[in-house]
């Protein structure tokens, strides 16, 4: 019942994708044409993403806690998510690829995936930094957990996993300017609510650290 309960709750979260996309560009008009598919597609993974890596982060700073209350399938499934949110992102910023390709005639991948810029062309340009480098804090993070049964990354990879939390931030930005979906109900209702609780769990790990570290120093 509980783990029932568990996949209720998540996929009613990830409902919140669909029904703000189709809201904001309809099916009918999201098939009318190869460009605005693309674009309805690359919207739909990015929206996705950013829910499913919500979830990671709370599954991930509790997982202890989460385990005695559900049982080890939930860290199995923490481990599958993390590879699906990767793939949502990597395949997010390909469809963008595409895009541009479709728009501009233009094949040109490290736009997307490493022109970041300081002084950029418009607002939007920039806002497009904040997911690049959310994509590559994502990628040393699956990396660093991938590797994580090496002797070095043992003891190290914890280090480069909080990277997530980084990665999430940047995300957070880069979903609420970059658009109109995320300007738009229920997923605006959700976003509000997701970047509450992450604050909210990472003020509360900071201060049982500080609290572990004085009473260690007693």
């Amino acid at each position: 019942m509980k783990k029932f309960l568990f996949y209720f709750i998540w996929l009613l979260i990830l409902s919140i994708v669909p029904i703000t996309v189709l809201r904001v560009t309809p099916l009918d008009l999201a098939l009318s044409s190869s460009v605005l598919t693309i674009n309805f597609l690359q919207r739909i993974t990015g929206l996705l993403a950013f829910v499913m890596l919500f979830w990671q982060i709370i599954l991930g700073a509790f997982i202890r806690k989460w385990i005695e209350k559900l049982g080890g399938w939930v860290f199995k499934f923490h481990v599958l998510e993390g590879a699906v949110i990767y793939s949502l992102v990597l395949l997010h910023l390909l469809l963008f690829v595409l895009f541009r390709f479709k728009t501009l005639g233009v094949l040109d991948p490290f736009f997307v995936f490493t022109d970041v810029c300081v002084l950029c062309a418009n607002k939007t340009e920039f806002l497009y930094n904040f997911g690049r480098v959310g994509f590559w804090l994502v990628t040393l993070a699956v990396v660093a957990a991938k590797l994580r049964t090496q002797p070095w990354w043992r003891i190290h990879w914890r280090k480069f996993h909080i990277l997530n939390y980084f990665a999430f931030v940047l995300i957070t930005i880069h979903t609420r300017f970059v658009g109109t979906d995320a300007l738009t109900p229920p997923f605006v209702w959700f976003w509000w609510v997701a970047v509450t609780i992450v604050a909210s769990s990472v003020l509360y790990k900071l201060f049982h650290k500080l609290r572990y570290t004085r009473l260690i120093s007693k």
